[in-house]
């Protein structure tokens, strides 16, 4: 699957107009632990490997991630795949024991909004960045994406967002740190 994500930056003002214009889904804790390759350099790939942990409704759900380049210039579009975990601690050992080092974790505070069938509006408080809005859509044919841009971008646009981002947290984080290498 093909993950079309668009990021901007956010406000109480733009938060209050997705509560009061969205379907409100759930609340949820992520913890995103990124993972150094021991041969490639993932920031010259524009690759990334996590594990996260989300927690909510006193549950907890575990996946390992593996995102692929971006695919254009204005969205955070990419491959994406994902495997539930069942054990996390175990299969970060493992990856431990081959060679992959831990980057950087980061938690975010996530509101979760529906906004249409197959769009899913997320509101993302991050420890150390602040706060964003995500909006996401899954597409199986890459043609279908630079429309698809172009929706989200226009539903963002509405809730006042001016200001966009491509760059993911843990690049976000990781220039804050002066440290750009993932």
């Amino acid at each position: 699957m093909i993950e079309v994500e668009l990021k901007g930056y956010a406000d109480d003002e733009i938060f209050n107009r997705v509560r009061r214009k969205y379907e409100f889904l759930r609340r949820e804790l992520h913890e995103d632990v990124y993972y150094r390759h021991p041969c490639r350099d993932f920031s010259k790939t524009d690759e990334a490997l996590r594990i996260r942990v989300k927690r909510f409704d006193g549950h907890f759900e575990a996946f390992m991630t593996y995102k692929g380049p971006k695919l254009d210039e204005e969205s955070k579009t990419r491959e994406e795949i994902e495997v539930e975990l069942t054990e996390p601690d175990v299969h970060a050992k493992i990856l431990k024991k081959l060679g992959f080092t831990e980057v950087l974790r980061v938690v975010k505070r996530r509101e979760k909004y529906f906004v249409e069938k197959g769009i899913v509006v997320t509101l993302d408080e991050i420890e150390g960045l602040g706060k964003f809005i995500e909006i996401e859509s899954l597409v199986e044919d890459e043609t279908a994406v630079p429309e698809l841009v172009e929706k989200l971008r226009s539903v963002l646009l509405s809730l006042g967002v001016r200001r966009f981002e491509r760059r993911s947290y843990l690049e976000l984080l990781l220039r804050e740190a002066g440290n750009g290498k993932a």
